[in-house]
């Protein structure tokens, strides 16, 4: 099946051709780091990760670029009110980010670029558009006429007279057309500034993004990706000043791919209706692979609704996925079973799931497709689990590790079900001893008829958030 992406551009889903032969260069939006990243955050990285991740998975080449905007109005506030440094909020955030977002099990981009380290390249695009008569200087500061550039509107599909009709009185007038946007800001009191041609000042939102993804990315690369929220005006406004710099005739960003919203029990979230959510907060009541499961459960595109009942249901979700990759580790602990009626289901239920696995990711990432194919397979191995430990058929290891590589390719790709792969940890094995020194002791018990002392094991190991599950082959345990 071949690789299709849904083009927030063109409207409609199309095939993925790369711009360079198994490569794929992507630019993410990153965050303004002036607070703690918040699950709007959260949910575009978490998207980028699962797409690279099956990308490497596909044998590309993956060339990650990530930013941080670290020259922002509210940065600027931010500090103001510290009495400190912008770069002192900025580098706290940042620290902040990586705080939450590497528990999750988001990887690392190839490079994060920085804002303020990128003004050379900043002020040689803004002088370029200068150049060519798409923008115009006014008392220092530099716009871009969006009349100049005669597709503007087309990625959100705005007109410039709707816009014009729509816009409010502008006190700045300055401007030539109400929806002209700073290239260039000269500095005010209190501000941080940098050395321009046009005096001193500090880049508009817009242009630090192109002239960052170019100057990692080149002219043309694959994809640029975000929250909706960033359709309009922000993405607008990097097609028209991107493509008017480099005066291309095809578009520079083969692909604009964008996250939906998040809502909050059903409500737009907002600091304003009490309703935003930090990461932080939300990771000391459930763990980072529950935050992340219940992320990628919904399609990127679709609507997600947040709230402390979906977590804890995604949380109950995960733990039946987790049950099955604990049952098909102790079938492969056991001795090698010929091959069965339940282990030929269980073979082509893996095969299966492996070719639905790359059927949904094919069509534009369909991660919810994903965990539904994942939790299909996990019901057929728990049946043929249950028909091992009754005795019914021995342990057939092909078709165990069949499901293990099927349901394995799934858990990486989507970054789940890596807490229970570190058993091989020192710890982990410590444990693993000292549990088999019980389950002992306890069977001990049960030869001798003691069966108040087995009990008071089963029962206090169960408060402990253990359970002991008894079987023909013998005891084993599992965290509740």
């Amino acid at each position: 099946m071949t690789l299709k992406v849904y083009n927030t551009l063109t409207k409609k889903k199309g095939k993925f051709v790369p711009s360079e032969p198994g490569k794929v260069k992507m630019y993410v939006c990153g965050v303004t780091p002036y607070n703690h990243p918040h699950i709007g955050n959260a949910r575009p990285f978490v998207t980028w990760d699962v797409i690279r991740r099956y990308f490497e998975h596909l044998g590309y080449q993956v060339y990650h670029v990530q930013n941080f905007t670290d020259v922002d109005d509210k940065i600027i506030n931010a500090a103001n009110a510290e009495q400190v440094s912008w770069d002192v909020i900025a580098n706290r955030y940042i620290a902040s980010y990586f705080e939450v977002m590497d528990p999750l099990r988001i990887r690392r981009a190839t490079v994060y670029p920085r804002v303020s380290e990128h003004m050379p390249q900043i002020i040689d695009m803004v002088q370029t558009l200068i150049n060519k008569g798409y923008a115009y200087l006014a008392d220092g500061d530099v716009y871009y006429s969006v009349e100049k550039f005669h597709d503007y509107g087309k990625l959100s599909g705005r007109s410039l007279d709707d816009m014009k009709a729509g816009a409010r009185v502008e006190v700045d007038e300055r401007k030539r057309h109400p929806m002209d946007f700073a290239l260039w800001k000269s500095v005010k009191p209190g501000e941080p500034s940098w050395d321009s041609p046009w005096g001193p000042g500090r880049p508009g939102w817009h242009i630090e993004c192109s002239a960052m993804s170019f100057h990692y990315l080149g002219k043309s690369f694959d994809f640029h990706g975000g929250g909706s929220d960033l359709i309009f005006p922000h993405h607008e406004n990097e097609i028209a000043q991107s493509e008017a710099f480099c005066g291309c005739e095809e578009p520079c960003v083969h692909y604009w791919l964008h996250n939906g919203f998040i809502t909050v029990n059903e409500e737009k979230m907002s600091k304003s209706l009490g309703n935003f959510f930090l990461v932080k907060d939300i990771l000391t009541h459930f763990s980072p692979e529950v935050l992340r499961f219940f992320i990628v459960s919904t399609h990127y595109r679709s609507p997600l609704d947040f709230s402390d009942e979906r977590l804890a249901e995604a949380g109950r979700s995960l733990e039946r996925l987790k049950t099955a990759q604990e049952n098909l580790k102790y079938l492969a602990t056991l001795p090698a079973g010929a091959a069965s009626e339940g282990s030929h289901t269980l073979t082509e239920a893996a095969q299966r799931a492996k070719t639905e696995f790359y059927e949904a990711m094919d069509d534009d990432f369909n991660t919810a497709l994903v965990t539904s194919v994942m939790f299909g397979l996990a019901k057929e191995i728990n049946i043929y689990h249950h028909e091992v430990v009754n005795g019914r058929v021995g342990s057939d290891l092909q078709a165990c590790k069949e499901a293990e590589q099927a349901l394995k390719v799934m858990a990486d790709t989507l970054g789940v079900l890596q807490e229970n792969s570190a058993r091989s940890d020192e710890n982990q094995e410590l444990v693993e001893q000292l549990m088999q020194l019980i389950i002992t002791i306890r069977q001990e018990a049960r030869q001798k008829k003691d069966w108040a002392t087995a009990d008071q094991i089963r029962d206090r190991l169960h408060d402990a958030g253990i359970v002991l599950e008894d079987s023909p082959q013998g005891a084993r345990w599992k965290k509740r």
